[in-house]
């Protein structure tokens, strides 16, 4: 099994929003067709989130997630997600396969700064 929760860490690249995993061999992976207009959404409050931020991702429901994205189809070789709290969709590239074994029905996120401070 794959870790119940993923981590990533998006920064803004040229005016997009981007990913670097060295686990899974990605590179300035794009977030693109509304992915990136929901991520604009839910770092408005992150200081400096363009220098990166953490996003947290899974298919279980987890403590303190922001968002729930439900797969509303295929097309091509992406997923399209709807989040209803935000009335918005985005599309995932087969990027998201090198996370899950398939697209899952469901994903929960959560976005924070890049660094936790402890308390």
């Amino acid at each position: 099994m794959a870790n119940a929760i993923c981590v990533i860490h998006p920064y803004l690249w040229q005016g997009e929003w981007v990913f670097d995993d060295d686990r899974v061999g990605l590179v300035r992976e794009p977030f693109v067709a509304g992915a990136d207009e929901i991520i604009d959404k839910c770092v408005t409050s992150i200081a400096d989130a363009e220098s990166g931020f953490r996003l947290q991702f899974s298919p279980y429901e987890f403590p303190g997630y922001d968002i729930r994205l439900d797969r509303s189809r295929i097309e091509g070789s992406g997923t399209w997600y709807r989040s209803e709290k935000l009335d918005m969709e985005g599309w995932l590239c087969p990027a998201l396969l090198l996370y899950f074994e398939e697209p899952p029905e469901t994903l929960y996120a959560k976005f924070g700064p890049k660094k936790q401070r402890a308390n």
